[in-house]
């Protein structure tokens, strides 16, 4: 094969190699191929010398001819193929926004702390103020000032959990004690909702836990009576669970109330008609009440004669169970999600 037909052989095969890359890798491998140091090309080249003194210009300007050719080659079919890569990149590493995002997981409020704002938010609508104690109370605030003596059944260590000796703290059994402490320092009257953590040696079961929630509200004025009681508890009964919710007041005991009262609502599941929930009779007890005794006000060295009060009390755990319907106390505190996050 003569020198120039060499030449002709190289440009054809290596045109040929250039049209068929599929990558700039592989143009790089062509480039190296037919250009490099040991390239088809430059093995050509080497071998000049042995033509004649004629053919030897000739021979020179046509292999660069070929090299420039070749070289014009590969740098049209790099652009191309560099494009290619590039769109190929960006559509592998594009996000499809078609799909549905992915929400980052968010906490919420327990269900426990929105029951206790809801009824916060209901009494602040109606002029109360908030106020909170110490969980660990002194005898006098637990008990004696709330009209509970020594021999009172509630003071029983079946009822109460105490701290030390039984006759100096104990774990709070209600948040009464912040009735007795805010009467104390300000004179009537006085408005309060008092929300906190309260502790009775109970066993755990679907109805009974150790620590659980209450809240205590008191009104103190001159010439409050029975009446504004009634009002108030039938307000927040209608606000919390519906409008059409019955109310109904049976007398009780309370040694620290006189008269005192358990107040029911209508069954929330069967609207009063009798169920297995409240035990076919169409009422569920919600809290207890009453108006406050004298004695208690003696203590705190109001005037009874001059001032009345009432105050209610109840278990924000016990307003959850009946406004969601949920029969099991310990699911509050077993930090379940699945049950959490039905109310979040």
């Amino acid at each position: 094969m003569s020198w120039a037909q060499e030449l002709e052989s190289i440009i054809t095969t290596a045109t040929a190699a250039i049209k068929a890359a599929g990558s700039t890798s592989e143009l790089e491998e062509i480039k190296v191929e037919y250009l490099g140091r040991k390239g088809a090309l430059t093995t050509l080249l080497k071998n000049v010398g042995s033509l004649t003194a004629e053919e030897r210009p000739q021979a020179g300007q046509s292999a660069n001819a070929v090299k420039k050719e070749i070289e014009a080659g590969l740098s049209e079919r790099a652009a191309a193929l560099e494009s290619t890569e590039l769109d190929q990149q960006l559509l592998e590493g594009s996000v499809d926004t078609s799909l549905p995002g992915r929400r980052p997981s968010v906490g919420g409020k327990h269900i426990l702390n929105q029951i206790t704002d809801e009824i916060l938010e209901i009494f602040l609508g109606l002029g109360y103020k908030v106020a909170e104690g110490p969980e660990v109370e002194v005898d006098w605030y637990n008990f004696e000032a709330l009209n509970m003596p020594p021999e009172h059944p509630a003071r029983s260590l079946q009822d109460t959990l105490y701290v030390g000796d039984e006759n100096q703290a104990v774990l709070r059994t209600h948040t009464s004690p912040v009735q007795v402490r805010v009467m104390e320092k300000e004179r009537p009257p006085v408005y309060i909702v008092a929300p906190g953590r309260v502790f009775r040696r109970d066993v755990v079961d679907p109805t009974h836990s150790p620590m659980f929630h209450q809240i205590e509200g008191f009104a103190v004025d001159k010439d409050v009576n029975f009446g504004h009681l009634i009002g108030t508890l039938e307000t927040f009964i209608h606000t919390m669970f519906g409008k059409d919710r019955k109310v109904r007041l049976r007398p009780h005991f309370f040694p620290y109330t006189e008269p005192s009262a358990e107040v029911d609502v209508s069954c929330i599941v069967c609207g009063g008609k009798g169920c297995r929930v409240c035990s076919h009779t169409g009422w569920l007890e919600i809290l207890g009440c009453g108006m406050i005794d004298p004695n208690v006000f003696k203590n705190v060295d109001y005037d009874p004669e001059e001032y009345s009060g009432f105050a209610f009390g109840m278990g924000v755990e016990r307003i959850a169970m009946l406004k969601y319907g949920i029969n099991d106390i310990r699911l509050f505190f077993e930090n379940d999600m699945r049950f959490l996050g039905q109310y979040t």
